[in-house]
Formats: structure tokens, sequence, C-alpha cells
């Protein structure tokens, strides 16, 4: 069936991502690799039905992905929701410094974090260009493979699509585990979280 005129039809493989995307991420998600509790937060563009809409992200110092939310605006409310979602599952180790840019939004976010009980004490929190190169450059691991004309037709849809990309990369970034991470190793560890079959082990 061809695609409503204006639309780009979606590849059938861009279809089982958004069908299977958001369970990988849910399971991957348990097989994290701990970060050093020093932690890098910035928030991207992503064009969604021709609007600007931003995608919170953290990485650890040494680049270990942390966490994501996409949200449609970028206030004080989505920073807040931002850092309940990240600091939740942080006895992974507990947050003791936090770098962000210079958006008024973020003490009053991490102020409520440590009100909340989502730290283990008052993190550190930096300000500052440099340190915040390392979490810019990562954005475009995620943002490479995103629409570049009009952008997602639909928030759900990139919601999806994006927890599918985030999960590739955790993949991609090796979880910390030892040795060399082959996509053989990738594929063993998708077996393990998906309960998968394990076939041609020779």
């Amino acid at each position: 069936m061809a695609a409503p005129a204006g639309l780009v039809p979606i590849h059938p493989h861009m279809l089982r991502l958004l069908a299977y995307a958001p369970l990988i991420e849910k399971r991957l998600r348990q097989f994290r690799r701990p970060h050093c509790g020093s932690i890098r937060v910035d928030e991207t563009y992503v064009k969604i039905r021709g609007k600007w809409r931003y995608l919170y992200r953290a990485i650890d110092k040494h680049g270990a992905p942390v966490d994501f939310l996409l949200t449609a605006k970028r206030d004080l409310d989505a920073a807040k929701r931002f850092f309940r979602k990240m600091l939740k599952d942080q006895p992974l180790l507990g947050t003791h410094k936090i770098g962000t840019d210079g958006a008024k939004v973020y003490p009053t976010a991490i102020s409520d974090a440590v009100k909340a009980g989502l730290t283990p004490g008052e993190p550190t929190h930096r300000v500052s260009k440099y340190l915040q190169q390392g979490i810019e450059s990562d954005h475009f691991h995620v943002k490479k493979n995103m629409p570049k004309i009009g952008g997602f037709q639909s928030f759900p849809t990139a919601k999806r699509t994006i927890a599918g990309f985030e999960a590739i990369l955790w993949l991609k970034k090796g979880f910390g585990f030892a040795g060399e991470w082959t996509v053989r190793r990738q594929n063993d560890l998708l077996a393990c979280c998906l309960g998968l079959q394990m076939v041609n082990k020779a």
C-alpha cells in the first residue's frame, strides 16, 4: 500500500524497530554499566512534525550512558522529570558530581532530587562548558540516524525510535564487559536479555 502524498513510507526494518525498541531498551536497562558517580547532563533538539522538542541525556565522565528522556518542553518540570527518571535506579552508583550547562532550571531540579532522597547526599553541581563537551559530542551518536527533513511524524514514534537508538548505543559502548566487544558478544547479550535460544555457537 502506497504512503499518502507528502509522507515518506516507513521501511519494514523501521517498523520492526518501532515494535521491539521499547522492549529491548527495557531489558538492556537491567544490564547497564554502573556510572562512576560524576555525570554530565545536557539537552539536545529533536524535530517532531516540524516543531523542536527536547531530548535530555546524561552520561558519566567516561562516556558510559546514564539515561535519557524525550520531552515536549524545555523547562523546570521537564528537568525535574528527567532527574527523577535518571536517579531512581541509582543505587547503581550514587551521584556525587553533576555537570550541566548554565540553564537556570538545573539547580532547582538537583535540589528537588536531593529532597526526594534520590541521591546519597548533596552532589556538587558544576557549570562548565569544557566539561559539557563530552556529552555534546555524544548526542551525535543518537541523532545521526534521525530523519533529516521534517523530523519524526509523531511524538510516540520519536519516543520509541529514540529508545531503540539509545539501546543500540548502550550495546556499542559495551556495558563495561572485559575483552573485545564483538558482534557475537552483543548477540549473546541480546539473547540473554530477551530469552532467545542460543544457536550456531561453534
